[in-house]
């Protein structure tokens, strides 16, 4: 990449990232770091529930053994970590040549990782396919943000295919310490369901879905190879046909629908986000949701 190249890079996450922070003070008229600070809590003790408490924190186990209901105390840990879980597998480069889903993905994660670092959070990167392809270990500080960037906008993924479960089991294994992790996909896979709840009961995890217009809808050109872009598979369908248009749009709304209950039920933030829209009130509206719970869980 040119120096020119990740120089407007930059200016444009940048103005993203003054954006969010001027509607966000205006707004809540509260911190902007609201939505890094989290959960950011370790387990100290237990005592007795009383009226007000969040009924999250009731610790099943303990109760079950006596006569009254126990809640979790926690204590704050000193230094919060925010970790970048990155899908960039050949899915996310559907859009359009100007901004394809990983394009997207970028922004976002350069504009919060530069948000990050100045609310004092390491911030650290893990991007995948079905293998590893990118690891940034976390660490606080404007440098650690322009290593992100940077390393994020050379990447030339290795591997074509998801694993999305595999390597959710991975990050696992490797974030050892609670931390807010941020999960960015298209999530175009399978059977990754048990692994996301593991990974929401560890770690205080942000979902943010990213999808395209081609998701969910295909241009009618009559009989055309649709090729499959992980597999390399090619088939040939009828995309002027009502009947594939229809199941196109069905599976796409009932996966997302899933994936939305899914987060819902293991409280995991969830934000869907389209390559053509304009992401800055759809993260601020993510930081008004987690301002308000995070105050109903002080």
């Amino acid at each position: 990449m040119e120096k020119e190249d990740f120089k407007a890079i930059l200016t444009k996450v940048r103005n993203y990232e003054i954006r969010i922070r001027k509607a966000v003070n205006s707004q809540m008229r509260g911190s902007f770091d609201s939505v890094f600070k989290g959960t950011g809590l370790e387990f100290d003790d237990v005592r007795a529930y009383q009226y007000g408490d969040d009924v999250r924190r009731i610790d099943w186990h303990v109760s079950a053994k006596g006569d009254e209901t126990y809640i979790k105390v926690f204590k704050e840990e000193k230094e919060q970590t925010v970790f970048f879980l990155l899908d960039v597998s050949d899915s996310q480069k559907i859009g359009a040549d100007a901004q394809t889903k990983l394009d997207l993905t970028k922004e976002i994660c350069s504009v919060l990782a530069l948000s990050a670092v100045k609310e004092e959070s390491e911030v650290g990167l893990i991007c995948f396919s079905d293998q590893k392809e990118k690891y940034i270990k976390p660490d606080k500080g404007m440098k650690k943000a322009y290593e992100i960037m940077l390393n994020l906008f050379r990447l030339e993924p290795i591997s074509r295919k998801t694993d999305l479960a595999g390597f959710i089991h991975f990050a696992l294994n490797l974030i050892k310490r609670r931390a807010i992790v941020i999960l960015i996909s298209d999530f175009i896979a399978e059977n990754y369901q048990d692994a996301l709840k593991s990974l929401a009961r560890k770690h205080d995890l942000i979902v943010l879905h990213i999808f395209d217009q081609k998701d969910l809808a295909l241009p009618k050109l009559g009989l055309i190879p649709i090729i499959d872009k992980e597999t390399q598979t090619t088939r040939w369908v009828n995309t002027s046909a009502q009947s594939f248009q229809k199941q196109l749009q069905e599976s796409f709304e009932q996966s997302k629908a899933e994936l939305e209950n899914f987060c819902r039920q293991y409280q995991v933030n969830y934000l869907p986000i389209q390559t053509n829209e304009d992401f800055v009130p759809s993260l601020i509206k993510l930081f008004k949701v987690r301002n308000l719970s995070n105050r109903g869980a002080s």
